[in-house]
């Protein structure tokens, strides 16, 4: 985990598409994109990347948890849901996200699956902000040059 914070930047490049650097070296650039009508579903839009964020993180902390635990994980398999609604004012919003982690484990080894199994939500960063909201603050400024 990076203590301190991070940065990336986002460049659009054409119509809703923007090229996402995470100023890591060796992680490549992302294409975002809306879908239709505004954009060409060229990439993945921000909604999609905030269920992948959450999803991966708790399969990724489940499976910290479990090898810690030195439960034996053959293979992960998570699905996540989001469901979509309308605020009041007519606005989309992500209203709930489902997630559902299958662990492959042999049966022998299931009981010692436990304890992770009631803890490991807590060590998931993304999930437990998502949760209890996350502060943002915008600036819009018009570059210069």
């Amino acid at each position: 985990m990076e203590e301190g914070g991070f940065t990336l930047t986002l460049e659009l490049k054409q119509g809703y598409e923007f090229s996402v650097d995470f100023e890591h070296p060796g992680i490549p650039s992302l294409l975002m994109d809306e879908p239709p009508p505004l954009g060409e579903d060229h990439g993945p839009n921000a909604s999609r990347l905030l269920a992948a964020a959450v999803g991966n993180c708790l399969s990724a902390s489940a499976l910290f948890c479990l090898r810690k635990a030195r439960v034996p994980v053959r293979g992960m398999h998570t699905t996540v849901q989001a469901a979509l609604e309308r605020n009041p004012q007519g606005r989309l919003r992500i209203a709930g996200i489902q997630v559902k982690i299958q662990s492959q484990v042999a049966p022998e080894d299931r009981d010692r699956m436990g304890r992770c199994l009631g803890i490991f939500e807590e060590f998931c960063v993304v999930t437990q902000s998502v949760r209890r909201g996350i502060d943002v603050k915008v600036d819009v400024e018009p570059a210069s040059g």
